[in-house]
């Protein structure tokens, strides 16, 4: 993965269930804050119609593998894997991550597109890397990427 090349606006498409996203029309902004550090700030449109952001940070570890980076969002809490399994930079990135917290394994995961849509071919592409490593691609939710009901965030 080049960090260069994936830098920008991402929208979510799908994303496996999780305890912290409850929104929709989610994006996430990726910048650069210095080598190997890059400033992640995720935003969602909630149900009452206020926009939900919040800031982190996702750190290369090991430069010799660029595509799995470690992101934090709040301090004191350890970070989370967000492995790049799949992305041509311009269309769509494939984001995989799991953790083991004692008794529970956790994971997570996001088929991201630089637009609010995703061919239906390259869903069926990712769906089948996301099945060839375990995952339950029937456990994925869409994203409302409505245009109409996502202006507010498009502003």
């Amino acid at each position: 993965m080049t960090t260069m090349q994936y830098l920008g606006k991402w929208y979510e498409i799908t994303k496996l269930p999780n305890p912290f996203q409850r929104g929709q029309c989610s994006t996430a902004l990726y910048s650069l804050k210095s080598p190997g550090v890059i400033e992640v700030l995720n935003s969602e449109l909630r149900d009452d119609g206020t926009i939900n952001s919040v800031v982190g940070t996702a750190t290369v570890k090991n430069p010799s593998e660029p595509a799995k980076l470690e992101v934090t969002f709040f301090q004191g809490t350890p970070p989370g894997p967000y492995w790049v399994l799949s992305t041509d930079y311009e269309g769509h990135s494939l984001v995989y991550g799991c953790t083991d917290y004692v008794l529970f394994h956790l994971e997570y995961s996001w088929i991201l597109s630089r637009e609010p849509t995703l061919a239906e071919e390259t869903m069926k592409e990712l769906d089948g890397i996301l099945s060839s490593i375990g995952v339950d691609v029937n456990k994925m939710l869409p994203t409302n990427q409505n245009e109409t009901y996502c202006s507010v965030m498009r502003q």
